[in-house]
């Protein structure tokens, strides 16, 4: 089922990284086509994530020694790459989480102030 274009959210940057780090230590190791699939199922659709929007938060993640990925052979003899969370991922989940809940909080406040 197809939103219309309006409902569509545009992530800040940064972002997608808090939600594939989560996704991660949630659903366990993905390859980045299901997890994009499974993060815009999970959004009702209202989040689009290209390969050009996705690839590049697995590669900060795994800089950032929060991720691992590995490309294994699949059965019929592809390589898929599959990102799972390292020993050190759920205590950067718990920093980008916390950091994320900040900024909207923040952001929150300064659109909800009556007194400008």
């Amino acid at each position: 089922m197809s939103s219309p274009q309006g409902d569509r959210v545009e992530l800040l940057q940064g972002t997608l990284d808090v939600i594939v780090l989560r996704a991660l230590a949630t659903m366990g190791p993905q390859h980045a086509y299901a997890l994009a699939q499974r993060l815009e199922q999970t959004a009702n659709h209202r989040l689009t994530l290209n390969q050009g929007t996705l690839y590049p938060a697995p590669v900060r993640l795994e800089q950032k020694g929060c991720i691992i990925g590995a490309s294994p052979r699949t059965e019929t003899n592809r390589e898929a790459r599959y990102y799972g969370v390292t020993r050190a991922g759920p205590r950067g989940l718990e920093r980008e989480t916390g950091r994320w809940m900040r900024l909207a909080g923040l952001v929150n406040k300064l659109l909800t102030n009556e007194s400008w």
